[in-house]
């Protein structure tokens, strides 16, 4: 069907224009007509018509609707003006609610009369919902504003003619022509500094999110780029000119257009979803967005996840794309043809700053050259990276990585090679996983490559997330970036084979979306992974070890209470010996800090380092001789006592301050800690009654609050609620009953974004509102009024709620799983005062859109609940939470 008989099937243009000569029904009519046609368009999309016939098919009824009313409204003027298509319309390409652009194109100046019927042409395709952009121009005005903005001349290059004389429209052209403005050259660097540019606004990663189908990296603007630079240095106005050109082949080509359809067709399904233009896949709409383009939820793999996947994989394909044509273009436009090449060994060779296969038979004459390559890179760090024409074979040759390749020798140690290479190591994984070698080479990982996680906690995908963890354990161990996290450098620089960790590293995550433990499974693919690369039996277990246990230091000292002998020798139990111990500790720190750059905080970093330091101690006493309690108070107190003789408190004065504080306090409680509390009450006016202090100094990049107030269950639940009325996420809160009556708090607490709170008023602001509150009406009623944000309102975190019985202690342990939201603590510590339950220590983490919680309690008379006050509990738990996130 050719595109006119299209059109006339989605809309009666003389029907239309018929009505034109009637004021009163005219925009009725226009309204309907394209409302039909749209609802049209909208069937085929969801009957699987192909996308580029819709897009296409949208930009042609628009044409018709345009040129009916612009033959109407300028009908006098249409031998002497033209009427222009700009932008995506200009390209022939609109989805439902893209922007219309238009450009009104004149030999001269215009008169008050044309003016006159512009603004009616204008004006009434507004009136019948056409969100039309325009801009009235000479051809003086368009090779001026071109010659200045490359933005305009990139608009103008775009441009097609709907009505109006061709003259004008080529002279339009011949005036912003290479030959006049912006050579190949200029436009070139221009369009690459912009894509820089608009990539570092989208972190320089296809793996957001909540990415941009239009801008981020690897999107359809990378896609229209390259379309750009072909059509100014070659003159072509298709995709396919670059093949005629040798720039691509005939299957890249493929590659190129089946991406640009992909992305095109979930465009059209976010514009259909929304109701309005929108480029971003959000949160909101990503599960909307899959069940209507046939996603369904598989056995281990939501349907939202494979949508995603599939997203992600596109636009790396995209960005390889995009990255090799502008280099053959950097090469073509800006390069030297004269450049020499200088030979990197036999296979491969230098020239203009590029890497290069000395011919197009290289991988097939020594398949091992595949790996070989990036050995070389690591070796020569001067390179710019590979030329574009080798990334090309690589591509073509990636059939060669089967089984028989995996097997042998030699490409097992090329790949050790590579992981041990004193620098370059990250960059060098990174553009195997790019080109395609690494998910070929370890058929494990080509299974995670843009794998996601649908939650707010993994802020990468599997692959992108297991690539930052090589890359956290690499700075480690470079002294360079000693000063980012000293203890985690000295720690990894002190090991004796480091390509463990990286290998560690790699394996961690690698099982996920198979079912089942995702810890267990890839230990046992590491483990194999290890020994078929002839690694000895000791680092292979090793590897395993680190793989199937690489969450349980975070979870020890986030979910645990460490200040318990107790808990620190079961862990030092699973830990063994000091070098088991080391690698675990620098690929923990590693893994958290790859997850989310919100997840990452001081204090995590403190009860990080104080676990290591405290199993460290204890293998060293040895695990038939594990540190008791009196042993560690003593130890604590010694410390504490070195801080405060610093300052100008008196013996005295702390020894009447610590005859109230009991031997529990001394062991949950860090030196640090302990010091600060003491100088606060030293120095308070009346310790006998409430004191708080509001501290920045405790804890590099975290708050510390102190509460000293007389025992009442009322005081963590006013605390908690104007902490989450001031917007302050807590990440550790401590309850000590001291031994006259009163009660000593302890919160951490940062901004609910994540970042150090480091304004003086803002943390005279905190001290102010506690203050208010907790010394104010006691009967006055409390609530939360703050919502949570958007990203966290679009999940649904199933309740979970667990109750055990301390072993070693007389209490109940409550671990709480919810959505995260302001106020939770506070109504989780409502529920506490309503049954008379004592809160004794309480460990808080904030994954993502999900709270999970640890809460130590007691019951009135400091014993652990009987099985009554735990169903009570549940109970109560069950109807506030469940009611509040279905809300």
């Amino acid at each position: 069907m050719n595109k006119r008989a299209a059109v006339d099937e989605l809309i009666d243009v003389a029907a239309l224009s018929a009505t034109l000569a009637d004021e009163s029904a005219r925009i009725a009519a226009f309204r309907t007509a394209l409302s039909e046609a749209n609802g049209a368009l909208a069937e085929r999309f969801h009957a699987n018509d192909p996308v580029d016939s819709l897009v296409y098919a949208q930009a042609a009824v628009i044409d018709a609707v345009i040129l009916c009313a612009w033959r109407h409204f300028a009908a006098s003027d249409l031998d002497r003006i033209a009427l222009v298509a700009v932008g995506g319309y200009g390209r022939g390409e609109l989805h439902p609610h893209s922007d219309i652009d238009l450009m009104v194109l004149l030999d001269s100046a215009g008169e008050p009369a044309l003016d006159e019927t512009i603004g009616r042409f204008l004006t009434f395709l507004w009136d019948i919902g056409l969100e039309v952009g325009h801009s009235v121009r000479t051809l003086h005005d368009c090779e001026t504003e071109a010659g200045r903005d490359v933005t305009v001349v990139t608009t103008l290059m775009e441009t097609r003619l709907l009505a109006g004389p061709q003259h004008l429209f080529d002279a339009m052209h011949e005036r912003i022509g290479a030959d006049r403005i912006w050579n190949s050259a200029d436009f070139f660097a221009a369009k690459l500094a912009e894509q820089t540019a608009r990539h570092h606004r989208y972190h320089d990663t296809a793996y957001n999110l909540e990415p941009n189908v239009k801008g981020s990296p690897g999107g359809l603007r990378d896609i229209q780029m390259i379309g750009w630079i072909a059509q100014r240095h070659l003159g072509t106005a298709t995709l396919d000119g670059l093949v005629t050109h040798g720039y691509l082949t005939q299957n890249q080509l493929q590659i190129l257009r089946t991406g640009r359809s992909f992305l095109w067709r979930i465009r059209f399904a976010l514009h259909l979803l929304v109701g309005r233009r929108e480029d971003r896949i959000l949160f909101d709409h990503q599960l909307k967005l899959a069940k209507s383009l046939g996603y369904e939820d598989a056995t281990y793999t939501l349907g939202v996840e494979q949508l995603m996947q599939r997203y992600y994989r596109t636009v790396m394909e995209v960005s390889r794309l995009n990255e090799m044509l502008l280099q053959l273009f950097e090469e073509a436009i800006l390069g030297d043809p004269d450049a020499q090449a200088t030979p990197l060994g036999p296979r491969f060779q230098e020239r203009g700053g590029y890497l290069e296969a000395t011919d197009e038979h290289v991988f097939v004459q020594e398949p091992s050259a595949l790996l070989e390559i990036f050995v070389l890179l690591e070796q020569h760090l001067e390179l710019k990276g590979v030329n574009a024409r080798t990334i090309a074979l690589i591509k073509q040759h990636l059939w060669l990585i089967d089984e028989e390749f995996r097997q042998n020798p030699r490409h097992h140690r090329l790949f050790l090679k590579i992981l041990q290479a004193p620098q370059g190591v990250t960059r060098t994984l990174r553009r195997m996983n790019t080109y395609g070698v690494l998910g070929l080479y370890i058929p494990a990982f080509g299974r995670i490559v843009g794998r996601m996680q649908y939650d707010l906690f993994h802020a990468y995908t599997v692959d992108a997330h297991t690539l930052f963890v090589v890359e956290n354990l690499r700075r480690f161990s470079l002294s360079r970036f000693d000063d980012e996290l000293p203890t985690c450098s000295r720690v990894m620089q002190s090991l004796p084979k480091p390509e463990i960790a990286y290998l560690a590293g790699l394996f961690h995550d690698i099982a996920k979306g198979r079912g089942g433990d995702h810890s267990e499974l890839g230990s046992v693919d590491a483990e194999a992974f290890c020994l078929e690369h002839g690694m000895s039996r000791y680092d292979a277990r090793l590897v395993a070890w680190l793989v199937k246990h690489h969450l349980t230091l975070s979870v020890t000292a986030q979910k645990k209470d460490i200040n318990d002998p107790r808990i620190v020798n079961e862990f030092a139990e699973i830990v063994g010996d000091d070098a088991h111990l080391a690698y675990l500790y620098v690929l923990t720190v590693a893994d958290v800090r790859g997850t989310n750059p919100k997840l990452w905080n001081s204090w995590k970093d403190t009860l990080f380092w104080e676990l290591f330091e405290l199993t460290k101690r204890a293998l060293r006493r040895g695990l038939t001789n594990p540190i008791d309690a009196d042993e560690l108070i003593v130890e604590t107190q010694r410390e504490t006592e070195s801080l405060l003789r610093r300052s100008d408190a008196e013996r005295d004065s702390w020894e009447t301050i610590w005859a109230n504080f009991t031997d529990d306090y001394f062991l949950r409680h860090r030196p640090e800690e302990i010091a600060w509390h003491t100088l606060v009450l030293v120095a308070a006016e009346n310790p006998d009654e409430l004191v708080i202090d509001v501290s920045a100094a405790v804890a590099d990049g975290l708050t510390a609050i102190m509460i000293h107030a007389p025992t009442d269950t009322q005081t963590f639940v006013r605390t908690t609620a104007v902490l989450a009325e001031l917007g302050l996420t807590v990440v550790d809160a401590r309850i000590e009953p001291l031994s006259n009556a009163f009660d000593l708090y302890t919160f951490y607490v940062l901004e609910y974004d994540g970042t150090p709170i480091v304004e003086q008023r803002r943390l005279n602001e905190i001290s102010a509102r506690l203050a208010r509150s907790l010394s104010g009406d006691r009967g006055k009623k409390l609530q939360v009024t703050r919502r949570a944000p958007r990203q966290v309102r679009m999940f649904s975190t199933p309740l979970q709620i667990n109750l055990s019985q301390d072993p070693a202690r007389p209490r109940t342990v409550l671990e709480l799983v919810a959505g995260d939201r302001p106020g939770l603590l506070f109504q989780v510590g409502k529920i506490f005062e309503d049954l008379d339950i004592q809160l004794q220590n309480a460990k808080i983490s904030t994954l993502g859109e999900r709270a999970e919680d640890v809460f130590f309690i007691a019951s009135a008379a400091n014993e652990p609940l009987d099985e009554d006050a735990c169903e009570r509990l549940q109970r109560a738990l069950e109807a506030e939470l469940v009611d509040a996130q279905a809300a």
